[in-house]
Parts: C-alpha cells; structure tokens; sequence
C-alpha cells in the first residue's frame, strides 16, 4: 500500500503507519475475495486521527458528510465533526424508519440496496460522502447516485482505501476521488 495522489509529504509517514494496521483476510465473504478489514485502524487513536484529519482537509466547504454503511458511517461522522458540519447516513435496505430514496446496484459477489433516510438531504446541499474502501465502485456509486437524486450536489467522494486493480474510480465519472491509500 502506498498513499493516494495528492498526499502531502508530511502526511505520507503518517499513512505508511496507517497502511500496517488494515488487515487483509482471504476468502471473505466468500471464496475468492481479499477482504480489506480496517477496523485495526479505527481502534488505533493516532490511525483513526490522521485519517479523519486528512478526509476533512479534501470535504472542504461541503454542508454535509454523508458516510456509506458500515465503517463509512465511523468514518463520516468523525469527519463531520471536524469539518463541523452534519453527518447522514446512506444505509443497507430495511434499516431506517423513513426513507426518501433508494437505489439498488450490483456488487462483485452479489447485489444490494442502499437507502437515504428521510428529511435530512435538502436539494442544493453539497455532499462529501466518504467510505472505508473504494474496491469495483458499485455502493460508491449507488451512494453518489442515490444523494443526487435526492437532489444533493455531491462534491467529492473519499475513501481511506482505494483497490486500485478493480478500477472503482471509473465507475464514479468526473467525481473527485480522495484516497489517502492505494493498493
């Protein structure tokens, strides 16, 4: 793993150590999947610091993190919260009470449905929706989707990890894509 384009050196060392802490298991969830667990990185302060720092310097000036379930979800609101701006959740189906939107969408090992909860994404609002993992770019791009028909301008998309080989980036257009590391 190496840090995403765009890193500053001064962060670079920082997301070398991050790097060593995501754990890749094999055969999960299914044969054939190298599974990339970054919960190793949540549980490490410093980590789990240096990654949210670096997401909110690429959020910007959005009005709202929206954080892509599950580990998105960690990852967005502690964005938020130093960008000081909301977070939203985007969900897997039948989890929410009320929602305005959903959008189903095929993974590499199946498909799912992702929904936004009602009443917290006003059209014209600008979106930085982030996840832990860019891999084929299907929930990413089920996300993105899912806000701008909302009616959301999404202004970029970060990640702590994008799989490079599986080329999730294309499936995302034009989006700006931040990825503090690369595999």
């Amino acid at each position: 793993m190496r840090p995403g384009p765009g890193i500053a050196d001064e962060s670079a060392e920082d997301l070398l150590r991050v790097a060593e802490l995501v754990r890749s298991v094999p055969d999960y969830p299914q044969p054939g999947v190298l599974f990339r667990d970054v919960t190793p990185v949540l549980a490490d302060g410093a980590a789990f610091a240096t990654v949210t720092t670096e997401l909110a310097a690429a959020a910007g000036a959005a009005d709202l993190v929206v954080g892509v379930e599950a580990r998105g979800f960690l990852l967005g609101a502690a964005v938020a919260l130093v960008v000081g701006v909301g977070t939203a959740p985007v969900r897997k189906a039948g989890k929410l009470p009320a929602v305005a939107a959903s959008r189903t969408y095929d993974l590499e090992y199946g498909s799912a449905t992702l929904e936004l909860p009602a009443g917290v994404v006003e059209p014209g609002t600008s979106v930085y929706v982030v996840d832990d993992v860019l891999a084929t770019g299907g929930t990413a791009a089920a996300a993105c989707a899912l806000l701008a028909d909302a009616g959301a301008e999404v202004v970029g998309f970060g990640t702590l990890l994008e799989l490079t080989g599986l080329d999730g980036r294309s499936k995302l257009g034009d989006l700006r894509v931040d990825a503090l590391l690369r595999a």
